[in-house]
């Protein structure tokens, strides 16, 4: 029976097996298709939803899109409104000025209208006035039987007389009582002025005298093929003399230091024996600084004679200088010391300061210290180095004007100019033969007699002043400026002077008449 129950069994899992594919199978199948539903409505479902935010996103990018544009767009219009709003200001500011320049061209353009017609009225009027000043010069000239010209030199004729003789009384009269009375004063001050004071002069030359122990010096002194004396020539600038004379040795030179220097180099080279360039150029480097050191002495002693103080070194050293400077033979330091004595004792003859009178004597003649040197006349050099050095206005006016070239304006300046002419002037102060001198003063007035038109001239002033007199009918008053420069220059070309010579032309025209 179990073989039936296993064949039964047996049957009905063969039977079974296959159901039970097929039924799995359909289920597989349904459960399969029941999947694969539901995925599809999920895909479709995801689909959908993606859809959905893609629509969303993109209707979100456009609406962002759309107010950036939107944004943007009103930006823009922004800027164009205010570039426009910009643009017409300046265009109305254009506009503006634009009319106000038109404005202002038609108000010029009237004011040019309106000035023609002022300047057409004016040239009418001043017509009318010619005419009316002619018809009454025409008329006067009817009633008073003269012309214009007539009547005005006429009428100035009368005035010029009357006023030219009561000048010339009260003139008279004032000139001949101040006369009197300075006349007196001023003889009795350079009296005793002149008294008081005595100086010492010495009459320089253009060389000096060395002595030699021996004439076999003088062949030391020469040197082997002239060198030592080729050496001191050129290290001094003065021209070495050696000649018969016996034991002495001739130094030239128109510069009295180089040849001071020169004497003191050679003296020292012969007491001591070396004599050869590199001693000469020793011994010559001495001799300077010697003549240096004395030059500052000798301004020293000049000021403490004459008791001046405070001067500035340098104008120390200028008036030791002038110990070796000559004018006329009359040696410049002590001329200025004497100037100094003399301004000193006229100003306390006068009441005046006499240190001050003193130092503008003492400083009078500075310049003259560096005349050779520098360009210009001792005058114009002295009051440079007075204002250089800080001196005074009355000394500078006392060097200024001591030749008269400039009009003094004080009492000491006058006091200045007189002491310098007595000093100078008195005999044996000065050394030119008279020969020399008339000659030179017959020369200058020739000169100024040849030109047309010249009546006269003297030579004054010691030759330091030309006064022409011209014919007024020939010369007029420019014409002066042209002759004054003319006669300069002629005598510039043909004469030689020392200093300056001051050309003063006089017009003068005279009108004589008689009160009976």
């Amino acid at each position: 029976m179990w073989w039936q129950v296993l064949l039964a069994i047996a049957v009905t899992l063969v039977i079974s097996i296959p159901a039970t594919a097929v039924i799995a199978t359909n289920y597989h199948k349904k459960m399969t298709e029941a999947k694969l539903g539901n995925a599809d409505e999920k895909a479709r479902e995801i689909i959908d939803e993606a859809l959905k935010t893609a629509e969303t996103k993109k209707r979100e990018s456009l609406l962002e899109v759309k107010e950036e544009s939107i944004r943007t767009k009103n930006e823009l219009d922004k800027e164009i409104k205010e570039r426009r709003a910009e643009a017409q200001r300046y265009e109305r500011r254009v506009q503006q000025k634009e009319e106000n320049i038109d404005k202002k061209a038609d108000a010029i353009e009237k004011k040019e209208a309106s000035l023609a017609e002022k300047e057409e009225a004016l040239a009418k009027q001043r017509e009318e006035i010619s005419k009316l000043s002619e018809q009454r010069l025409q008329e006067l000239e009817r009633i008073s039987g003269l012309t214009s010209e007539q009547a005005k030199d006429y009428l100035l004729k009368i005035v010029e007389d009357e006023v030219k003789h009561e000048t010339a009384v009260m003139v008279k009269e004032m000139e001949s009582r101040a006369k009197e009375e300075a006349d007196k004063k001023a003889k009795e001050y350079v009296v005793t002025a002149i008294q008081k004071c005595a100086a010492d002069h010495v009459s320089e030359t253009t060389i000096s005298v060395v002595q030699l122990p021996n004439d076999e010096m003088k062949g030391r002194i020469i040197g082997r093929e002239g060198r030592n004396i080729r050496t001191l020539e050129t290290m001094t600038g003065v021209d070495l003399i050696i000649d018969d004379t016996p034991e002495a040795v001739i130094l030239s030179g128109f510069d009295p230091i180089r040849r001071e220097v020169a004497r003191i180099a050679l003296e020292k080279l012969i007491v001591d024996g070396r004599i050869h360039p590199a001693r000469i150029e020793e011994m010559v480097e001495k001799a300077q600084k010697e003549v240096e050191v004395m030059i500052k002495e000798e301004g020293e002693a000049a000021t403490l004679e004459v008791g001046v103080h405070g001067i500035h070194p340098e104008l120390v050293r200028l008036l030791g200088k002038m110990k070796f400077r000559t004018s006329y033979g009359q040696n410049a330091l002590k001329h200025s010391v004497e100037v100094a004595q003399l301004s000193g004792l006229l100003a306390a003859e006068m009441g005046l300061d006499v240190r001050m009178a003193k130092r503008a004597g003492l400083l009078h003649d500075i310049g003259k210290a560096v005349d050779h040197e520098m360009e210009g006349s001792h005058i114009q050099l002295g009051v440079e180095l007075c204002r250089k050095y800080k001196e005074g206005p009355v000394v500078i006016n006392a060097v200024e004007s001591h030749h008269g070239d400039v009009e003094a304006q004080t009492l000491i300046a006058c006091l200045v100019q007189a002491a310098d002419t007595i000093s100078a002037a008195r005999p044996g102060a000065r050394r030119e033969t008279l020969e020399t001198y008339t000659t030179r003063l017959k020369q200058l007035e020739d000169i100024t007699n040849n030109f047309k038109g010249v009546d006269k001239s003297f030579a004054i002033q010691a030759g330091r002043e030309i006064r022409v007199m011209v014919v007024p009918e020939q010369i007029s008053d420019s014409d002066m400026v042209l002759l004054a420069r003319d006669i300069s220059k002629q005598i510039e070309a043909e004469l030689e002077y020392p200093g300056q010579i001051k050309v003063n032309v006089i017009r003068e025209s005279r009108v004589i008449d008689y009160a009976k």
